[in-house]
């Protein structure tokens, strides 16, 4: 049988791709990953426009029981918010599979690596992407990631951390808060993203001290490196 790595898009259960529904609708079982990132949706919505019953996969099932999904007599849809590969785990679950001999059919979709164009930022000016988890007090490595970044001139996107279960999501004020404590300038400017992907995302270019503590997520915050004037044009439209 056959695992389908299937991405969902960013925002509701219609932002899946023809080809992935047709996947998700043939398939024998089908997981929802839920702990990467956050849809403006329920699980009761995909399952009424997709016909199927949607097991959820925390990252233990998927990090450490792997077997439960990976079923050599099933064909199993493995649905990820955004696209497939937009985290590790996902690549270790489809080494998995073939180390068992399952073959694997990877469908796409967009996820906030493109999507962040919206700012108007260019996608080839970004440097290395870095997340910001929650008990930061000792982690330096976001900080290091933006210097590296910024030495040449890149844009660092931060990525947010989440705890799907406990409904907890953080938010562009609080990376902006970890960062002015590390000692990023508070007067420098960052792009706050909240629910990119939807028809109604929010996008605020100010000063971290004036970063807003907005209640939509999930949220990424970005440091634009050297701009290039369409970028400031863009940028400035936003403040």
């Amino acid at each position: 049988m056959t695992l389908y790595l299937i991405g969902l898009g960013l925002n509701d259960e219609k932002d899946i791709t023809v080809k992935g529904l047709e996947a998700v609708k043939k398939c024998d079982l089908v997981y929802l990953e839920s702990y990467t990132s956050k849809l403006a949706c329920s699980v009761n919505d995909l399952e009424k426009l997709y016909g199927k019953k949607i097991i959820l996969a925390d990252r233990e099932m998927v990090e450490q029981k792997s077997d439960d999904i990976l079923q050599k007599d099933k064909d199993v849809a493995f649905l990820v918010i955004g696209d497939p590969f937009g985290a590790t785990t996902h690549t270790d679950l489809r080494l998995r599979a073939k180390e068992k001999g399952i073959p694997v059919k990877v469908i796409h979709n967009a996820s906030i690596m493109n999507a962040i164009g919206i700012t108007g930022l260019e996608l080839y000016k970004f440097g290395k992407t870095t997340s910001i988890p929650y008990h930061n007090e000792n982690v330096t490595s976001p900080i290091e990631v933006m210097k590296q970044n910024q030495s040449i001139g890149l844009h660092t996107l931060f990525l947010l951390d989440l705890d799907p279960k406990n409904n907890k999501y953080m938010s562009g004020k609080e990376a902006a808060d970890y960062l002015t404590k590390k000692g990023v300038d508070q007067n420098t400017k960052a792009v706050l993203c909240a629910q990119i992907g939807s028809d109604n995302p929010t996008i605020v270019y100010k000063p971290l001290k004036d970063i807003p503590d907005i209640d939509k997520f999930p949220q990424c915050i970005i440091i634009p490196g050297k701009l290039h004037f369409v970028e400031e044009e863009a940028l400035e439209s936003f403040t």
